[in-house]
């Protein structure tokens, strides 16, 4: 019959084989084809923390460019328009200094925001849905300067978890 080499090597050419079999290259949402342009929008703060949109607005287009799944449009050309309203911006703390139990050491902070896509010639709505990302901060000299240090790195999980959502559909 079979060779005991024979056997091996179909059970390893189905296995390769089946493990690939649910991969798919490219973009996977049905709702934005991959060679679609997205022109990024202004994201509205509807928050108190000032720098928010300016700093939300560039991560997200460095973002879009860097996944590469998806043009950026840079003028006002693209074929979907993506815009977003920070809604909520929140800090919590998470863990306190050894030997002062009121005096915080780390903290995380949240950011809520919708992020709408919107087909500009139709007008259809193709993504409207909540973004909500978040960091820890080890709180250093003032609270101002250590945030201001959280902001980038805030931007930069919300525009991660934006391009993942628009590339790769629903999770």
């Amino acid at each position: 019959m079979w060779s005991v080499t024979a056997r091996l090597l179909l059970l390893l050419v189905v296995g390769l084989t089946a493990g690939c079999a649910g991969y798919r290259v490219g973009a996977v949402n049905p709702a934005i084809p991959a060679d679609q342009s997205i022109q990024v929008g202004l994201f509205q703060n509807g928050t108190a923390q000032p720098g928010l949109s300016e700093s939300v607005n560039a991560s997200i287009r460095r973002e879009l460019h860097r996944d590469g799944t998806f043009e950026l449009a840079t003028a006002n050309d693209g074929d979907v328009l993506l815009t977003g309203n920070i809604a909520s911006y929140r800090r919590s703390a998470v863990s306190f200094q050894p030997k002062d139990i009121l005096s915080v050491r780390d903290f995380v902070v949240e950011l809520s925001t919708r992020v709408k896509a919107t087909e500009k010639i139709s007008g259809k709505v193709l993504v409207d849905r909540v973004v909500t990302s978040r960091t820890t901060v080890r709180l250093g000299d003032d609270l101002a300067s250590s945030e201001r240090q959280a902001l980038p790195l805030l931007a930069n999980d919300l525009a991660k978890r934006t391009v993942a959502m628009l590339s790769e559909g629903g999770w």
